[in-house]
């Protein structure tokens, strides 16, 4: 009997490991897709990293996925924190959530447009909401 429960701990702490690795393959992949998002929605990663949220099932195509939510921070302007969220199933993004920019009135654009001539002000422009 005492063979039988090493074996069973010995499968148990493999599939421990198995599913260890496995979440962490994930985790580079949401950080390389985090990373990615960013950059094409001009925001700055913060800290390079995620963080695994949320697990759920998720029927797709009549299948039931598990759907991994990742949470990050992004800088709108280099002076803020703002939260992200990307969900996952598989290596596919299946949603994004990123903070939005709330548009200028026409006054406070144009005075910022000529501050951002003389040196050290990004402006921002506007993007679109994936959802």
């Amino acid at each position: 009997m005492s063979d039988l429960s090493n074996l069973l701990l010995l499968l148990a702490l493999a599939a421990v490991v198995g599913l260890w690795l496995k979440l962490s393959t994930a985790r580079e992949r949401a950080v390389r897709e985090a990373r990615q998002q960013c950059q094409q929605h001009g925001l700055q990663l913060l800290d390079e990293t995620v963080g695994l949220r949320a697990m759920r099932l998720r029927r797709v195509n009549g299948l039931r996925r598990v759907e991994r939510c990742y949470g990050f921070e992004v800088s709108i302007d280099g002076h803020d924190r703002e939260p992200g969220r990307l969900w996952m199933i598989g290596n596919a993004l299946s949603s994004l959530s990123l903070p939005t920019i709330e548009l200028l009135p026409q006054e406070e654009a144009a005075a910022r447009n000529t501050t951002a001539a003389s040196g050290n002000v990004v402006p921002l422009r506007p993007r679109n909401r994936l959802n």
